[in-house]
């Protein structure tokens, strides 16, 4: 592949760019506004190569639960994809409690159950979520599907939480599918964005 670049010498002088220049831009392709909805689900294709989710103030309608996600190979059809994982945490509570660490009970080993994405979220009325996940490359039937997530809670027990996962879907399918969820209850409130990279 070619590089493209600006060939005058300094950032001033720049009078032009090649057309075919990219610069990793986010897409906006969807919007779902959480209303008491039991999950919020994405299809995917392969317009892009990588797709990026970003969670805003998502607000449980049950006290002390974990955001999760599984995926589809089937246009949402069914959801339980294998996934081999990794989760830690930092946090700190309102009286200076501090917490760091692996969390073997967030992390899967070819597992077909929904992954956490973060932990223990409040009902309270100023309790919630945000954060994002992306996906690589979810239309291969070649690789298998690597995604990343980092996502800040406001916990049942007034810790902020910093969640970070890591893993991969096990399969040469294409992931068509993510499907957003808390463990119990609904999602009462809040935005998921789905954005494509180009």
């Amino acid at each position: 592949m070619a590089l493209k670049y600006a060939v005058n010498n300094s950032l001033s002088a720049i009078t032009s760019l090649p057309s075919s220049i990219s610069g990793g831009a986010l897409n906006l392709i969807s919007t779902q506004t959480a209303s008491s909805s039991a999950s919020l689900e994405f299809s995917m294709d392969s317009t892009y190569d990588s797709y990026v989710f970003k969670f805003i103030n998502l607000h449980p309608s049950n006290d002390s639960v974990k955001l999760k996600f599984q995926g589809s190979t089937n246009n949402g059809s069914s959801y339980g994809v294998t996934m081999t994982t990794t989760f830690f945490r930092a946090a700190q509570d309102e009286s200076a409690t501090t917490d760091f660490g692996y969390k073997t009970n967030d992390d899967l080993a070819q597992s077909t159950s929904n992954q956490t994405l973060v932990g223990t979220i409040g009902n309270a009325n100023d309790e919630s979520c945000s954060g994002y996940l992306q996906i690589f490359l979810p239309s291969s039937t070649t690789f298998v599907k690597h995604y990343i997530s980092r996502v800040h809670g406001y916990t049942n027990n007034n810790y902020a939480i910093d969640d970070f996962s890591a893993g991969y879907f096990n399969t040469t399918s294409a992931i068509t599918n993510l499907k957003f969820l808390f463990e119990s209850g609904n999602i009462d409130d809040g935005i998921i964005k789905m954005y494509g990279v180009s």
